[in-house]
């Protein structure tokens, strides 16, 4: 099994690492706040609300998870927003995958295009946070769909330093910084 190393915290990973539905509500927190942070937003909720299953958030009170999100230490700096967004992830995946979060990139036999675009299909998933989902499933979780990397482009690239999906310890995650922060820099210039 792979264990991520995203969040600093081992039973934050560990939930990242065994459970599809954490590890893509993380992927969708990861916006506007530190990576870490957003990755272990899914533990928080868990703990929080004592499960992270799509049934059960998809069915909570609106107004009752966003006051889960905005519990100390927040799950989001923008509560209100990204708890509706996490709610609408989870009663999709109860509607379209029978609650199975794994099914998005499992069903039918999937070609990465497929994938990409199911994840696409999802609230909160543009383009860019798609493709970076797809090579974390490819690099990370052996997902060896036919065409995941040249979908995911130009994050399934092998040996890589761009995104989530590259961070495997500290070393990584220095280096997917520092793409970063080099991207960001020519953006500006």
């Amino acid at each position: 099994m792979t264990t991520l190393h995203l969040t600093g915290d081992a039973a934050a990973d560990a939930l990242l690492s065994e459970n599809p539905f954490a590890l893509l509500v993380g992927m969708l927190l990861d916006q506007q706040i530190a990576m870490e942070t957003a990755f272990a937003g899914p533990a928080k909720i868990r703990d929080r609300i004592g499960a992270l299953v799509p049934a059960m958030i998809a069915d909570y009170e609106a107004d009752a998870f966003i006051d889960v999100f905005r519990q100390s230490p927040a799950v989001h700096r923008f509560p209100g927003s990204m708890a509706k967004r996490v709610q609408e992830v989870a009663a999709v995946i109860v509607s379209d995958w029978n609650g199975d979060t794994a099914s998005i990139w499992t069903a039918d036999n999937p070609t990465g295009a497929e994938i990409l675009r199911r994840l696409k299909a999802l609230p909160g998933f543009g383009e860019q946070k798609a493709k970076i989902f797809l090579a974390l499933l490819g690099k990370r979780f052996g997902v060896d769909a036919d065409g995941w990397r040249e979908a995911s482009a130009p994050y399934g690239e092998d040996g890589a330093y761009r995104s989530v999906a590259d961070i495997v310890d500290p070393e990584s995650l220095t280096r997917v910084r520092a793409t970063k922060r080099a991207e960001k820099a020519a953006a500006k210039a």
